[in-house]
């Protein structure tokens, strides 16, 4: 919900608008660019500027469109970005993902040199991202803006392209509501609900810095996160692009193995595993059964802390939404938690697997993970590594987020605390990274000087 009376710290109209706000359109798409020539390229930016769109509040009805676009390092060197600015980016950018791939346990099959093409080769400079309401919609506003790329000079070239759309009933393949916790940010305009933010003393919520996740504001600690001086270190974010495709026969198996004969059935296996029941509702509020009903209000879907359940015998411990925001489970009034947030605008991809289904169908279906932060190695990868790939933390050892991170590990296992506890043993494959790049989103006086 927006409250006009809140007292916007950002100027809205230098922002591009994906990154405070969801469009909330059901249809994207993602495609990579390279640049092949620095003058026609930034001539085709120039343009394509002029469309991009910004977080300026919409005066009439949502748009049918809306255009965003973003560089990775090599992108803005190759657009000609001074290298004083290209220098003074933190290493995690500067790096990218492909090159970080041991912090981030991308190993395997989840390897950069497993990727599809174009992902984490060095080729992807630009990342165009369309969102609409309808599918033909979507495709006339990316040929229009690849048109203006494609031009007689060629100066850039696709490299990778993904669609994305929207499930029934907003959720991801496994069945779950997705979307639901978004971090509470202090002056972006929007009124803040309780369980977003970082959870205080009393029962209170406080909202985040807004530099934790827009370059060139204060952060938590009233500093400003690393970036160049002038416009492509301010009002812009850095973003991580995903790509996730989803076992889904695999974790329909798990369920139907592991959860088929014991109390509470699947679906209660499903919502150990996830930290929610498929519907949202909070496990931890709610651990005999769903209970959409009664938390659906926005006011209630978040408000939930983990001081009364600190051996997770409500939501276990080791439960994926427990793990990626951990909120007090690690005490201190989620102190410990609150310079990890993230904002999150990730869309599934592919067809569902039809209902009942055990098998797999050979479709390629999935999660474009997408989050914003203004520290990379800070906010993602800590929550991607040291949360979710190593439970010590938590008092788990090195067991691993049982619904995001394969592990064929003799030990491999997820706890489900109890009397007696459950072990759910081995951990088959249900996620498979197929590609990603880091980017910056700039603001929009950054786009316009690099164009």
């Amino acid at each position: 919900m927006r409250d006009t009376t809140d007292n916007v710290a950002v100027d809205r109209s230098d922002l591009q608008g994906n990154i405070l706000r969801g469009y909330a359109l059901p249809q994207a798409a993602y495609v990579f660019l390279r640049v092949d020539d620095q003058a026609t390229a930034r001539r085709w930016l120039g343009e394509v500027a002029e469309r991009v769109t910004t977080a300026e509040p919409w005066t009439e009805a949502r748009p049918e469109t809306t255009l965003n676009v973003a560089f990775t390092h090599a992108g803005l060197a190759a657009l000609g970005a001074p290298p004083e600015a290209l220098a003074a980016f933190p290493e995690d950018f500067r790096q990218g993902m492909a090159a970080r791939a041991d912090r981030l346990g991308d190993a395997g099959e989840d390897a950069p040199g497993r990727w599809e093409q174009g992902m984490g080769s060095g080729e992807a400079h630009v990342l165009v991202m369309v969102n609409a309401r309808e599918p033909a919609v979507l495709e006339d506003e990316l040929r229009r803006v690849l048109e203006m790329a494609g031009g007689a000079d060629g100066g850039l070239a696709v490299v990778h392209e993904q669609r994305a759309g929207g499930l029934e009933g907003n959720r991801e393949h496994f069945g779950f509501s997705d979307g639901l916790a978004q971090p509470a940010i202090k002056g972006d305009g929007v009124k803040a609900t309780p369980g977003q933010g970082t959870p205080e003393a009393g029962g209170t919520w406080s909202e985040l810095e807004l530099g934790e996740f827009i370059l060139g504001h204060p952060d938590g600690d009233q500093e400003l996160a690393q970036a160049p001086a002038g416009p492509l270190g301010h009002n812009a974010t850095f973003m991580v692009y995903r790509k996730l495709h989803q076992e889904v026969a695999a974790f329909r198996q798990i369920l139907r193995n592991r959860g088929g004969g014991a109390p509470g059935g699947e679906e209660l296996l499903a919502a150990k595993i996830v930290g929610r029941w498929r519907d949202g509702t909070p496990l931890v509020l709610s651990p005999d059964g769903s209970d959409r009903e009664r938390y659906t209000d926005p006011e209630k879907i978040n408000d939930f802390r983990y001081e009364d359940d600190l051996d997770g015998r409500r939501c276990p411990v080791g439960a994926h939404v427990r793990r990626t925001n951990p909120r007090d489970a690690l005490g201190w009034n989620g102190t410990r938690s609150r310079r990890h947030r993230m904002i999150r605008r990730g869309m599934p991809y592919g067809p569902p697997l039809p209902e009942g289904a055990f098998e797999d169908d050979g479709t390629d279906r999935g999660l474009i993970f997408v989050c914003f932060v203004a520290s990379l190695a800070r906010q993602f990868e800590v929550v991607q590594r040291q949360w979710c790939g190593d439970g010590n933390i938590f008092g788990l050892g090195d067991d691993r987020d049982f619904l995001l991170l394969a592990d064929d590990r003799d030990i491999a296992k997820m706890t489900i605390q109890g009397d007696p506890p459950r072990f759910i043993a081995p951990q088959p494959r249900t996620i498979t990274v197929r590609g990603g790049e880091y980017l910056l989103v700039p603001s929009m006086s950054g786009l316009r000087s690099l164009a």
